[in-house]
């Protein structure tokens, strides 16, 4: 059974850093989009970051508006995790982190978490002012 499990959450001040990681197991999952996802408190899930399959390079890497310049996401097949690195945090970076998979998504929906199948439990990042 497909499983991610993250790790990396915490509490930093406005302007810090924080590294998110995700493990992904159960299945192969060179092909699927990995990514994150992010919920704020009364707010819906929004799309983060994510690694789309490439037959020339090892991923694509796209990025949300919000986080551009600020976050960078890497994936390495080979062992099956996606990392999502945070500089120059803002208050409004707060929320519950989702990593995520999917393996229906395409080109114009890879930001849509309805294409995601799989979902880790989440982790807390609180980004104080």
């Amino acid at each position: 059974q497909a499983q991610l499990v993250e790790s990396g959450g915490g509490l930093v001040q406005a302007g810090g850093s924080l590294r998110l990681s995700c493990a992904a197991s159960g299945r192969t999952f060179t092909t699927y989009a990995l990514g994150w996802f992010r919920q704020a408190p009364g707010k819906e899930r929004e799309f983060v970051a994510t690694t789309t399959w490439s037959k020339v390079f090892t991923y694509y890497a796209h990025y949300a508006d919000s986080v551009k310049g600020r976050f960078t996401i890497s994936r390495d097949n080979a062992r099956s995790t996606v990392s999502l690195q945070m500089n120059s945090l803002k208050p409004e970076d707060t929320a519950v982190y989702y990593c995520a998979a999917s393996s229906t998504y395409s080109n114009g929906n890879y930001d849509s978490s309805e294409k995601y199948d799989y979902w880790g439990q989440g982790t807390q990042v609180t980004v104080s002012s």
